[in-house]
């Protein structure tokens, strides 16, 4: 498939989002919508890669090019008539798929040069979900929140603060007598199907089991209360030793089983009842595995629910693995030596970015034989979308601070009439 690179005022460090159909401008378009590391937000014409609007945070000149940055990706309205977008000075937008004029904007944190918006935002129940984490560097102060905001009105309805999680509400940083706790994997808080309940994964900070809840995973309702919990047995040494849990969001398996990895290199299966209630629950995992490569986990595992059969696919630093779940454990099935951010499987294909410059491997889901590689340049925690036989991979590294950026199409030719 040829490439085509649409040049973007800005790194897309994350992931587009697709619309099929929508009206832009007065007319209909298939359109991708991406949000750039310093908080621009544009249409782009999936046929053509031209770009259809762009929205501009206001006092964007005052942090382009500076640290000060966000790696979310936006999340569609399912009227699809608006998207919501993060931006650096820590709000959330609420932009017209039409226009891209902002209906409201709501801010999530009070000290956005401590607390960054990195993971994806999520909607449910008429609320968009949103997390924070914190900077490279971990400068304190900064405590890792869930923010559920009303779509309608942008009005901040609940907030879990992740250290001081007593105190309902966005805090002033300071006012916490500890710091950390980022809520930052790439997936942000995963939302359990039909129950509305929340997953989300902390880094690292101080654990009590009451109000501090670093390295741990945490179920919430829908309104952000405290439903369950689990952190590993050696949560001090995680915190002492910069490990989080959280480098990764929780993975939704079953009604009854999740999966969680983090920086030590480990995937933990985890019973979803041994978390509920709201007593400190250490261990009892069921199941531990290495990650691909046994190193960091930074990505978002897939799911893919082939006929009865449930897999987990992972990629790390340095390898690709396939799991199938059965009888309540995860085996192996297959294993290559290629990294990889987060997978996703649309086609009946497994689609891989290898942010070293490998790549877009394309594999065969159930046996890990390669299919095709996409020629593409070397990213960060980018990962590709693949939609209506058009496929989008923005490339680049936030942490190089530009202001430019690249997003790669390729589009599956038409089938010609015989």
């Amino acid at each position: 498939m040829p490439r085509q690179q649409v040049r973007l005022p800005g790194t897309v460090d994350s992931s587009a989002i697709y619309l099929r159909a929508v009206t832009i401008h007065g007319s209909t378009h298939d359109s991708f919508f991406v949000t750039t590391t310093y908080g621009i937000t544009l249409a782009i014409e999936a046929t053509s890669g031209q770009i259809l609007w762009r929205w501009t945070p206001p006092r964007y000149s005052s942090w382009a090019g500076s640290a000060q940055i966000t790696t979310a990706t936006p999340v569609a309205d399912p009227s699809r008539r608006w998207i919501y977008a993060a931006s650096p000075d820590g709000r959330i937008q609420k932009l017209t798929v039409a226009t891209g004029h902002a209906v409201w904007r709501r801010s999530i944190t009070r000290l956005p040069s401590r607390e960054k918006i990195a993971a994806s935002l999520n909607f449910a129940g008429g609320h968009v979900i949103a997390t924070t984490g914190g900077y490279i560097g971990d400068a304190p102060p900064y405590q890792g929140h869930v923010a559920i905001v009303a779509a309608r009105n942008g009005r901040l309805l609940h907030v879990w603060n992740s250290l001081c999680s007593n105190r309902r509400g966005l805090i002033v940083p300071s006012s916490c007598g500890a710091s950390d706790s980022a809520i930052w994997g790439r997936a942000g808080a995963v939302v359990i199907p039909r129950s509305g309940n929340l997953l989300v994964a902390t880094g690292n900070a101080p654990w009590d089991g009451r109000t501090n809840w670093g390295d741990a995973v945490i179920l919430l309702s829908p309104s952000a209360k405290l439903l369950g919990n689990y952190t590993p047995t050696n949560t001090d040494q995680l915190n002492a030793s910069d490990t989080d849990i959280g480098s990764t969001s929780p993975v939704f398996l079953t009604s009854k089983l999740i999966a969680q990895g983090g920086k030590d290199g480990k995937i933990r299966l985890l019973s979803l009842s041994r978390l509920r209630g709201t007593a400190p629950h250490k261990g009892r995992e069921l199941q531990i595995v290495s990650t691909p490569s046994g190193s960091d986990l930074f990505t978002a595992p897939a799911v893919w629910r082939s006929g009865k059969r449930v897999w987990l696919i992972a990629a790390d630093g340095g390898a690709t693995q396939a799991w199938s779940l059965r009888g309540g454990r995860l085996h192996s099935v297959w294993r290559v030596d290629q990294a990889g951010t987060s997978p996703v499987i649309a086609g009946g294909l497994l689609w891989v970015y290898d942010p070293g410059g490998g790549g877009l491997r394309v594999y065969q889901p159930a046996s890990g034989k390669l299919v095709a590689t996409l020629a593409a340049g070397p990213g960060h925690w980018n990962s590709p979308i693949v939609a209506d036989g058009r496929v989008a991979l923005p490339e680049g590294d936030a942490n190089q601070h530009a202001t430019s950026g690249v997003l790669d199409i390729w589009r599956v030719p038409l089938a010609q009439p015989g």
